[in-house]
């Protein structure tokens, strides 16, 4: 029989209603007056519970029961009210699902959004090692100078072009430049698919799926095979026409909280690839200049 202070502490732990204090303590730094409730005399900070509710479009009662532990389990629908009642934020919205149901919330995709420059100068501060940020969809957002000259010149490509597989399937050069072209564009696809289904993309991948089924019978059937591929850590090998071939390492990074972007590292695998990405970066007067069109792909 455990001693009546253990016991004491196992009580407290049932008894701890996480979820109902984190909605009190979203609901307490609302300010009434800039979301235009009358302030009035109010006992504690924030918005009331029947004000919440309102804003949720549930009752009053049931919200209430929430925050007291005894509401049972909303619904995903429900929590995704009280998310947008109380303001949160897509971390602050996730941690309500745990709390809550015990899992995050089902991926929802949202690009579009530019990359903060703190997220610009990281990538900057790898001078010899190629590094982009690409989003769910695969479109290249963002790169450092040295992926602009071992991969491709993305500012001088219509920022509707930086697609990494509309480059692998349309793009000769790019074809070209890989050392086993199909074994790599089937692990592109399988990875493709992947970051797409955990993001929730899946609608927005639906475009360029459709018109890469019609200008590549490669890409429809490695696209039907419906395989699925690892991602995270690899090696690529690519011809590069001034360089001549060249081998990196390459590690993928989630960007915290946009589960629609991702951050990949090329490192040089060698010493002597190291010293060639070196020289051709010398070479380049103008870090824009023209360099060969080669693909960012991390397979």
């Amino acid at each position: 029989m455990p001693a009546p202070e253990i016991s004491g502490m196992i009580g407290a732990m049932k008894d701890d209603n996480r979820f109902g204090a984190y909605l009190r303590s979203r609901r307490a730094r609302l300010d009434p007056a800039s979301l235009g409730l009358a302030a009035g005399r109010r006992r504690t900070a924030g918005l009331r519970r029947e004000e919440v509710a309102q804003r949720a479009h549930i009752s009053a009662t049931w919200y209430t029961w929430l925050e007291q532990g005894r509401g049972g389990n909303p619904s995903a629908e429900v929590l995704d009210r009280i998310a947008r009642a109380l303001m949160l934020t897509e971390i602050e919205r996730e941690h309500l699902f745990l709390l809550g149901r015990g899992h995050p919330p089902e991926a929802r995709y949202r690009g579009g959004d530019a990359i903060t420059p703190r997220l610009q100068r990281l990538l900057d501060a790898l001078p010899f090692s190629p590094a982009i940020v690409r989003t769910a969809t695969w479109d290249v957002v963002a790169w450092n100078r040295a992926a602009a000259a071992v991969f491709t010149n993305y500012a001088a490509l219509p920022a509707g072009q930086r697609n990494i597989l509309r480059m692998i399937f349309t793009d000769p050069r790019v074809r070209a430049a890989q050392f086993d072209w199909a074994a790599m564009a089937r692990a592109v696809v399988g990875a493709f698919r992947v970051d797409a289904a955990r993001a929730g993309a899946d609608a927005e991948v639906a475009p360029l799926v459709d018109e890469l089924c019609r200008a590549s019978p490669e890409f429809a059937a490695m696209w039907n095979e419906n395989e699925v591929m690892p991602q995270g850590d690899g090696a690529k090998r690519l011809r590069h026409p001034v360089i001549g071939p060249i081998a990196l390492e390459y590690s993928s990074f989630a960007v915290d909280g946009r589960p629609d972007l991702s951050m990949i590292v090329y490192n040089p695998a060698t010493p002597d690839d190291a010293g060639r990405v070196r020289a051709l970066l010398a070479s380049r007067a103008d870090p824009a200049g023209p360099d060969a069109v080669l693909d960012a792909v991390d397979k």
